[in-house]
């Protein structure tokens, strides 16, 4: 599913496999392109990520912190923290582990990543926590994957929360609507038997 739209989000629970899903799916996009992946993570995460893909004996992925340390890898991982020492165009993909870090909905990290990978063909955005009546989170992982910007999501589904300033909630009438298309880009579950 995530293969086949190209740009996905991935909301899985802790413990469902979530790292073996994006380096399943950065592995596929490397081979079908024939170009590379960039799989970014949080400081610590980045060396479990190598040695998942050690343990199902994934080939052609590297962790590094700079381009030279990871130069033949089909599949490459970083820190976030390292991002500035990559060259986005190099990559046909990306992936966001963790990608929360989308939280803040004008922070300089969401705006940044959203900048750099616009063009990027192919994106995946994974995370065991994302908040389900944080509207504004989802719709930065929208921004992100290229689906629809926040603002656009905003004025599609909400209106002015005005018992509270600066927050937004559903119309309504858009209740299904919206969460019909969140599902149409996003897989959430919680347990096995969600898959």
């Amino acid at each position: 599913w995530a293969l086949a739209g190209g740009r996905r989000a991935l909301f899985m629970d802790t413990g469902l496999g979530k790292t073996r899903m994006q380096l399943a799916w950065a592995d596929r996009v490397a081979r079908h392109t024939g170009g590379r992946v960039l799989v970014l993570a949080p400081l610590a995460v980045g060396p479990q990520t190598m040695r998942e893909a050690e343990r199902v004996g994934l080939g052609g992925v590297r962790f590094g912190r700079t381009p030279d340390e990871c130069a033949n890898a089909r599949v490459v991982v970083t820190n976030y923290d390292s991002l500035d020492h990559f060259d986005p165009a190099g990559f046909v993909g990306v992936v966001l582990d963790e990608s929360s870090i989308l939280k803040a909905f004008t922070g300089a990290t969401k705006t940044a990543l959203c900048e750099r990978f616009r063009d990027t063909p192919f994106r995946l955005a994974c995370t065991a926590t994302p908040a389900p009546n944080d509207h504004l989170e989802i719709g930065n992982h929208s921004e992100f994957l290229g689906i629809l910007s926040s603002h656009q999501m905003i004025a599609r589904w909400f209106i002015n929360d005005t018992s509270k300033m600066g927050t937004y909630r559903l119309k309504g009438h858009a209740v299904e609507p919206f969460w019909n298309w969140v599902a149409s880009w996003a897989l959430c579950a919680g347990l096995p038997s969600d898959l």
